[in-house]
């Protein structure tokens, strides 16, 4: 489990984030809206973090909602998005396989006792939400294979 929590990791996805808008056509007509999603997010985790202040179960720093949920559900989120543009049997594959790590690191990070159960669903919702918005901006709307 601690291997899959490093897909909930600003730093690995902040970099991954660059390299899709780079290598994958879709996600360059509004490279914008992409990096601003990974900019926006740990700034709605902190602020919620503040309101809240509930600890997380072992530790004295806040734990509610959990920065690593809201970061793959952010990131894979919007790849599940972008999965849009392509071809039905990679489309599925890519859209499960992003799914499959955003809950995976949500268990993870309950399994690890960093986060209660409800500070990882809360995270999953609010990086979903913010990677909703983003696909939102996306004024075309989901990406079509041509």
């Amino acid at each position: 489990m601690r291997v899959v929590n490093h897909a909930g990791s600003w730093r690995l996805l902040l970099p991954a984030v660059v390299l899709l808008v780079l290598a994958y056509r879709p996600a360059r007509a509004r490279w914008w809206a992409w990096l601003g999603l990974m900019v926006v997010a740990p700034l709605a985790e902190g602020a919620l973090k503040l309101a809240v202040g509930r600890p997380r179960p072992e530790a004295l720093s806040m734990g509610f909602p959990s920065g690593h949920a809201t970061a793959a559900a952010a990131f894979f989120g919007a790849v599940i998005y972008l999965a849009g543009a392509l071809p039905p049997a990679p489309r599925r594959l890519v859209r499960a396989g992003a799914a499959l790590v955003i809950a995976l690191v949500a268990v993870a990070r309950v399994m690890l006792r960093a986060h209660w159960p409800s500070d990882a669903l809360a995270g999953v919702c609010l990086g979903l939400a913010l990677a909703s918005a983003a696909a939102l901006l996306d004024q075309g709307g989901p990406p079509r294979r041509r």
